[in-house]
């Protein structure tokens, strides 16, 4: 996975003559102009904003509405609730291609194109399935005598669900939000559905929009790409500890 990220890395750092001469070989000279250029521009920075906020945004959004349902689901017994579960946990049998079509019409009666809310609303929604399946299995891995006892505190549901219930689920809240923020700095189809004009654009179409411009120019292409990548790279190494303590929550007892 190391060689295709160094080949860029280092191709980045090459003109395009020596790309064609020494197309895996070190840089000879080494060419700062390719990186400097891309971290110069006021495009890029406002891609990376808008892709921020947007990831960002989503990533609340959808947390936030499947903790509530996944507690729902999983401390709650109610006549229906395996039939709605089933029937979120079927979202992940669609991809989003499928619906791109009628929410195309949806999102444009509602005058949501060219709109951030556009991207967000549906990211989020897509989002709920895998979501909600996580935050289910943790919460109800949470001992029930620890809502016994919270209730003979003087915790109502909605009390033990901010006071005890989120504060153990961080693991949990941490990997789902790790999935959230990755998924949304990579989706590249939703956001070149809803933006016609490039004031949102996001890094994805940055990226298409700026290989179109300079293809003649190869490893000024390669410096645009890492440096888009490093974001998504970043937040996750941060996060990865996060993300595999999620994971593995629950697997094991005692």
């Amino acid at each position: 996975m190391a060689v295709p990220l160094l080949y860029a890395v280092l191709s980045g750092f090459k003109s395009t003559d020596q790309l064609s001469r020494n197309t895996v070989g070190l840089p000879d000279p080494w060419v700062l102009s390719n990186y400097t250029g891309v971290l110069g521009s006021g495009d890029f920075w406002r891609l990376v904003g808008n892709s921020t906020l947007i990831a960002v945004a989503t990533t609340v959004l959808v947390v936030a509405v499947s903790a509530l349902a996944a507690f729902s689901f999983a401390r709650f017994a109610f006549r229906g609730r395996e039939v709605l579960f089933t029937l979120f946990t079927m979202g992940l049998m669609f991809p989003f291609a499928v619906a791109a079509l009628p929410l195309f019409l949806l999102l444009r009666s509602m005058g949501l194109l060219d709109n951030p809310l556009g991207v967000i609303l549906p990211q989020a929604a897509f989002g709920l399935p895998m979501t909600i399946i996580i935050l289910r299995g943790f919460f109800r891995e949470i001992p029930g005598e620890l809502e016994e006892a919270a209730t003979l505190d003087g915790c109502g549901p909605i009390g033990f669900f901010w006071r005890v219930l989120l504060p153990m689920a961080r693991p949990a809240l941490g990997t789902v939000s790790v999935l959230a923020v990755v998924t949304s700095w990579n989706n590249f189809f939703l956001p070149l559905l809803v933006f016609t004009e490039d004031t949102w654009w996001t890094i994805p179409i940055g990226v298409q929009q700026f290989q179109g411009q300079y293809s003649a120019d190869t490893a000024r292409v390669f410096a645009y790409l890492v440096l888009a990548m490093v974001p998504a790279l970043a937040f996750y190494s941060v996060a990865e500890r996060q993300l595999v303590g999620g994971l593995t929550a629950g697997a094991t007892k005692g």
